[in-house]
């Protein structure tokens, strides 16, 4: 039986895909739990969540905000999280730290399949899920047919809680299939009840014995009641919805209009009763919340200006009091945020989340503790799929570029910033345009740092196809000593991927010995830019003769020497461009694969094979061997075919010949 009594501070994400109404459902339990005196006013001017005036210019949520909320005596922190793909990584840094799920959709069939990484990544967690299908107002079609679509692109087993009451074509209420109680929709208040439509009465019927064979599946004695046309009892059912919540085995879907404040307040019944204790989820997560020792683990890294750095957290176990110290160093406030507010707190415990002040070593997924921290492996991070070049537009400016963006790669820890030194750039790699455009415009507004980006260059190289001998004599009088060095040399190619070689086969002292190392260093000087521009590799140089005379030669006249045969030998060597090739894996929904191949074949790639995702049903994994100048934005396309969802990863492979006309462009951009 379900006790109703507070279960202590627990703490909620809102998930979903972009435009699904995150905010606007926020909005709604604010204003239903009194938070706010009207829809908009926390999540319009927050300070640290999403008051950004990026996210305002894309009106969409670019990080993770926080509010409090208090409902009939239960106290939440709900996290809501962005939707689009190129800000997933704020949403698993966010659920690391929740009790429990709720994902946002709209009752459209056809997008649907934008939920499945989103419903894996949950299933993965553990976490208790519920889904909220919001917009119902705009909906059209079968609610039955929606909720198969959902269940096809689900692990979990789906119940469904409510099926909608329509008059003329318009959804006016729902009957809760749990209570077997109907209610109407009123705008702006609570539901009311009425008798069941007669109409309804065989579909509610039918849809309620569905959700009591879902329950059935993990539950033998509700099997034994359904088997002998037993009526199970209302606190039996509501007990195993809860449990088989708890544990994973089922995602309930809720319906409503978040807009127009239908169907929030179920939702938040359903979140009060059925959403574990905090101490269940730091239990799943390998704490031990009964330990006293203050634990706490940062979810979201929050910087401004002038403010300094704020770190969200969840404490896990033990009190945590403002001034105390934990590893990273001593806490510099205690906020329970509210979108742009914030109230100071003496101290914290259990279940709660809350902004740290001013814990300068901290990072976005560390473990805090007063003896240690636990960093966040790389492995948890999604790979960067899209990269900028930066130039500050003042060249006076790279010192504050550099402070400006180890900021922002602070705040978000999905950014990787390269020194890339076979093309001297300074890259910043991220998950889409998007996502690197809104860092940019954070080291603008926040730091006054205005950074151009461009295309990165690709790291071409040069071969050569065959050998040649050349000559080749420095020698310079100006007065003096002058300067002379006489080599002879073979270049002579070697294999793909064997670098460079230097041998010297002097017989007779024709080059003394201590001048052969200047020959190697004037090769390699030249080597830097070979004949078509670009850095040579592969090549064999062997010094076997030459000249020298007993007071004008030198270490200098030697390089130079080298220096000249190369420049006049390679040429005559046959070079060839080499471009670099990535191997490429791309995961996709199967329906889109042979879209993909198309993508992949129009860029050159070649495709080794393909595979289905091992542990996803519906989903394949393609290899391929792919330019590294048809990768750039190979994600762009790749996501306009997927509904968004198809990712990638890739890693330098090889080098390889790169001829006619595609080289003849890279040589006249060079140029």
């Amino acid at each position: 039986m379900v006790v109703d009594k507070p279960k202590g501070p627990r703490s909620i994400a809102l998930v979903g895909p972009y435009s699904s109404g995150k905010t606007t459902l926020l909005e709604a339990i604010l204003h239903i739990c009194g938070e706010t005196d009207r829809k908009g006013s926390v999540t319009a001017g927050t300070s640290c969540g999403d008051s950004s005036k990026e996210a305002r210019e894309r009106q969409m949520s670019v990080e993770v905000n926080a509010a409090h909320a208090n409902y009939l005596g239960d106290e939440f922190t709900i996290l809501d999280c962005p939707g689009s793909v190129e800000f997933f990584q704020e949403c698993e840094n966010a659920l690391a730290g929740v009790d429990a799920a709720v994902v946002v959709c709209e009752p459209d069939s056809e997008r649907v399949l934008t939920l499945s990484p989103l419903l894996k990544c949950l299933q993965e967690k553990g976490l208790p899920t519920f889904i909220f299908v919001n917009k119902m107002d705009k909906a059209y079609g079968s609610v039955h047919d929606l909720f198969n679509s959902l269940q096809a692109v689900a692990d979990r087993a789906l119940v469904l809680r409510q099926v909608p009451i329509f008059k003329d074509d318009i959804i006016t209420g729902y009957v809760d299939l749990a209570s077997e109680r109907a209610y109407v929709y009123k705008e702006g208040e609570a539901s009311r009840i009425i008798d069941l439509p007669p109409e309804m009465a065989e579909e509610e019927g039918t849809s309620r014995f569905e959700m009591l064979e879902k329950l059935a599946d993990f539950d033998d004695h509700l099997m034994e009641e359904l088997l002998e046309d037993i009526e199970p009892e209302r606190e039996e059912i509501y007990a195993l919805l809860q449990n088989d919540l708890c544990e994973g085995l089922v995602t309930p879907v809720f319906l409503g209009s978040a807009e127009n404040d239908n169907g929030v307040r179920r939702l938040l019944k359903a979140l009060r009763h059925e959403v574990p204790e905090a101490s269940v989820a730091a239990v799943r997560n390998g704490f031990d919340p009964g330990s006293g020792e203050p634990i706490a683990q940062i979810l979201k890294t929050y910087m401004s200006a002038q403010g300094g750095k704020l770190s969200l957290g969840r404490i896990w176990s033990g009190e945590i009091k403002d001034g105390d110290s934990l590893f990273t160093g001593r806490i510099g406030g205690l906020y329970r945020l509210q979108g742009g507010k914030s109230e100071k707190l003496a101290k914290a415990g259990p279940g709660d989340i809350v902004g740290f002040g001013r814990l300068d070593e901290a990072q976005t997924g560390d473990i805090l503790m007063k003896d240690k921290t636990v960093s966040l492996s790389q492995d948890a991070m999604l790979a960067p799929v899209y990269s900028f070049a930066l130039v500050p537009e003042n060249r006076d400016d790279e010192v504050k570029l550099s402070a400006a963006l180890a900021k922002v790669l602070e705040e978000d820890n999905s950014l990787k910033a390269e020194h890339k030194q076979e093309t001297q750039e300074l890259l910043l790699w991220g998950q889409g345009e998007i996502h690197l455009n809104v860092a940019l415009d954070r080291m603008r507004n926040k730091y006054g740092i205005s950074v151009n980006s461009r295309r990165p260059k690709v790291a071409y190289r040069e071969a050569i196809r065959k050998a040649a001998k050349q000559h080749a004599r420095y020698k310079k009088q100006s007065g003096g000593h002058g300067q002379f060095g006489d080599v002879h040399i073979e270049i002579k190619p070697l294999p793909r991927g064997s670098g460079f070689n230097f041998e010297e086969k002097i017989v007779g002292g024709s080059v003394p010995k201590q001048y052969i190392p200047a020959v190697e260093s004037g090769v390699k000087e030249y080597l830097v830019e070979g004949p078509l521009g670009f850095p040579v590799v592969d090549v064999s140089v062997t010094l076997f003769d030459g000249q020298f005379h007993s007071v004008d030669s030198s270490e200098n006249s030697f390089r130079s020497a080298a220096r000249i045969a190369m420049s006049e030998g390679m040429p005559k060597c046959d070079p060839v461009l080499l471009e670099p090739i990535y191997k490429v894996e791309i995961a996709m929904p199967s329906e889109h694969t042979s879209r993909v191949n198309s993508i992949v074949s129009s860029r050159r790639g070649q495709i080794l094979g393909f595979d289905a995702r091992d542990g996803w049903d519906g989903w394949d994994m393609l290899v391929a061997m792919i330019p590294e100048s048809e990768v750039h934005d190979l994600i762009v396309d790749l996501r306009s075919v997927t509904l968004g969802i198809g990712t990638y990863r890739s890693e330098f492979d090889h080098l390889q010949e790169l001829t006619g006309q595609n080289a003849e462009k890279v040589l006249q951009n060079r140029s």
